[in-house]
């Protein structure tokens, strides 16, 4: 069985909601990247951003990363840029199971607009502005979030009952990746490294 579980995404896909609630029925610890990143820099993401800019932000996401991708039995909810920068979507592909949670432009703007995470890159914009916004960013990030071994819908995870169905195809995908493990891997990734996508998320 695979010893990591990441969920990767756009913000507000939903990564928190599920791998909360997978964690504790799947028996693993969970761990949201940014709020890590966050007690071990005992400073926010935000102050992090300003005061090292995206590139001093992005190599401590790499590092810290590549630290929590040690840990054995841990479901890991990435931030929305990690994927995209340096070697991380391959880091992840190769220590377990990547999941891409894939959501609707009108969902992930309900949910932004709903949030009460401060997104500077959001909260200014009108619904118009953050709708083109959002499906620009999807559409530069897909590339990489693809390359995942499997892709979820996340349009529902409001609901206990879609997260519930999430949870029990985790444990098949699980499950069918310890049945393989002792031949080939499951999900093989024959993908080529891909270069540092510019485009952010604040």
């Amino acid at each position: 069985m695979a010893r990591r579980l990441f969920l990767i995404g756009y913000m507000a896909a939903g990564k928190t909601t599920l791998g909360r609630w997978a964690a504790r029925r799947l028996g693993y610890d969970f761990i949201d990247l940014d709020h890590y990143i966050e007690s071990r820099y005992m400073k926010s993401v935000s102050d992090l951003f300003a005061e090292r800019g995206e590139e001093g932000f992005r190599e401590i996401e790499r590092r810290m990363l590549h630290e929590v991708g040690e840990f054995d039995r841990v479901l890991i909810s990435t931030g929305g840029g990690t994927p995209c920068f340096f070697d991380n979507m391959d880091y992840m592909l190769s220590q377990g199971l990547t999941v891409y949670l894939e959501a609707s432009v009108p969902v992930l703007c309900r949910r932004l607009k709903c949030s009460h995470t401060k997104r500077p890159l959001v909260d200014s914009k009108t619904e118009e502005e953050l709708a083109g916004f959002v499906a620009e960013m999807l559409t530069r990030r897909d590339i990489y979030y693809r390359r995942a071994h499997a892709v979820f819908n996340s349009d529902e995870y409001e609901r206990g009952e879609a997260l519930q169905k999430a949870t029990e195809r985790l444990s098949s995908l699980l499950a069918q990746d310890a049945s393989a493990e002792s031949h080939s891997p499951l999900f093989p990734d024959a993908c080529p490294v891909l270069w540092l996508n510019k485009y952010k998320d604040k």
